[in-house]
């Protein structure tokens, strides 16, 4: 019986998807499941939802408990083989509002700010502390365990766990699984799984669509001459826009198509959010403050709507795309699958540096998960990726040497933040979201 830990249990949806997954996998089906979280109520309706799905899915075959706090923390770790992470430190309130209001007064405008950015800089840095004291409980509760690490900002995270703590990490982002059929789709082209055979590789929420075949065959060609024509109709003014018109203009001018949204890649770059450009807003329809605007929807949707999985006599659940439950199921039956998962480069990707964190096409099996080599990325594609790569490191070294000037370092390094404001706004802006999280942050100096 394999014991899976959650760390952030209060993120129900979440979890239904992840733990859901596991219950439908043979392999995993009479696991032991401990709830973790720090809110009381949230952990309770994530527990309820859960013995529910357990009933429903699972004839009650899976051992489920709830750890409330600190506490009760190494309980919940004690003997896990796979603790899966999903927490958000501070929340939307204060930690986004800080993260988005702040910047704003310097005229730096966002649209996600969870991944890189000066929102990403300061996740990041709010984060890594509580990761590290997750990793030394588990060092010593749970020292054989996979933490599969899903909260974002995912590189920087990820960095820290695999760069100065003994627990084997792996990173995981569903955009790699959708990537393909989300490019074909915003392009109106067939899309059918089984005919189509991709290579992805560079970094979280930028790897490029390196090779993309139907059958065998190179369609990249098709591809492009396709969104070319429908940039040209949807970049008129008053057109019908698309939500992707980001990601194939990057596409059009650096030749591959890249994993993420183009609301996140709109503040990933220096090319979209200007102020000295303002209409670029509208013709490639970017949805500057859109996690915000997200957030309240979904805490007002879940108030509403809590009842569909916590009180649901009736609830089921379909296999989402997940990797978790996939790389767990393969590790306890030691048949192998391979995933796009985030790992230590250490010469996969020979032109990105050996202590970043990339994402590539992975092997799993009862020895874990084993980054596959992949070689050079094509110039332009490894070029973007070190412009958030320099941000990452940083972000990390800041982290671990609570050092203001790599706080300011990483921020005058980011290309959103660089091509927008002068050098000494970049350090007034950091001292003052420093300030703003106050006991959220450890001292720096």
């Amino acid at each position: 019986m394999a014991k899976i830990t959650f760390m952030g249990a209060g993120s129900t949806v979440f979890a239904k998807n992840v733990l859901g997954d596991c219950m439908c996998r043979e392999a995993l089906q009479d696991s032991h499941i401990a709830l973790y979280d720090i809110d009381p109520v949230r952990l309770k309706e994530s527990k309820a939802m859960l013995e529910i799905l357990n009933q429903n899915i699972n004839s009650g075959r899976a051992k489920i408990t709830a750890h409330l706090g600190e506490k009760n923390r190494r309980a919940a770790l004690r003997d896990a083989d796979f603790v899966v992470n999903a927490i958000q430190v501070g929340g939307y309130d204060p930690s986004t509002i800080i993260d988005f209001e702040i910047p704003k007064k310097y005229g730096l405008r966002q649209t996600i700010a969870d991944t890189l950015g000066i929102g990403g800089i300061f996740r990041a840095l709010r984060t890594i502390p509580v990761m590290w004291d997750f990793a030394h409980d588990m060092e010593e509760v749970c020292p054989d365990a996979w933490f599969l690490n899903y909260t974002n900002p995912m590189s920087m995270l990820t960095g820290a766990m695999l760069r100065y703590t003994g627990v084997k990490t792996v990173g995981l982002c569903h955009s790699v699984q959708v990537c393909s059929k989300s490019l074909l789709d915003t392009l109106g082209m067939e899309y059918e799984a089984d005919q189509l055979r991709d290579h992805i590789a560079g970094i979280n929420h930028m790897g490029w669509l390196l090779e993309i075949k139907r059958n065998g065959k190179d369609i990249y060609p098709e591809i492009k001459r396709t969104a070319a024509k429908k940039l040209k109709e949807w970049r008129k003014q008053g057109a019908e826009k698309s939500g992707n018109m980001i990601r194939l203009s990057l596409m059009q001018h650096f030749g591959y198509y890249m994993t993420e949204s183009s609301e996140h890649n709109a503040e990933y770059s220096p090319y979209w959010i200007k102020s000295q450009y303002p209409e670029l807003i509208e013709e490639f329809n970017i949805p500057l403050d859109e996690y915000p605007r997200r957030c309240i929807n979904q805490i007002a949707d879940w108030n509403k709507r809590s009842h569909e999985l916590v009180a649901n006599p009736t609830l089921d659940h379909k296999m989402s795309h997940e990797y978790g439950s996939a790389i767990m199921s393969a590790v306890v039956t030691n048949k192998p699958i391979q995933i796009g998962g985030n790992v230590l480069n250490n010469g996969l990707i020979s032109n990105l540096p050996s202590n970043s964190v990339v994402e590539v096409p992975c092997l799993v099996d009862s020895n874990g998960v084993q980054g596959c080599y992949v070689g050079e990325l094509p110039t332009q594609c490894a070029a973007l990726n070190m412009t958030h790569i320099n941000v990452h490191l940083l972000a990390i070294e800041a982290a671990y040497t609570r050092k203001k000037d790599a706080i300011y370092h990483a921020a005058m390094l980011d290309p959103h933040t660089s091509s927008e404001l002068k050098l000494d706004d970049i350090r007034k802006m950091c001292d003052e979201l420093i300030d703003a999280h106050g006991d959220m942050l450890p001292e720096y100096h």
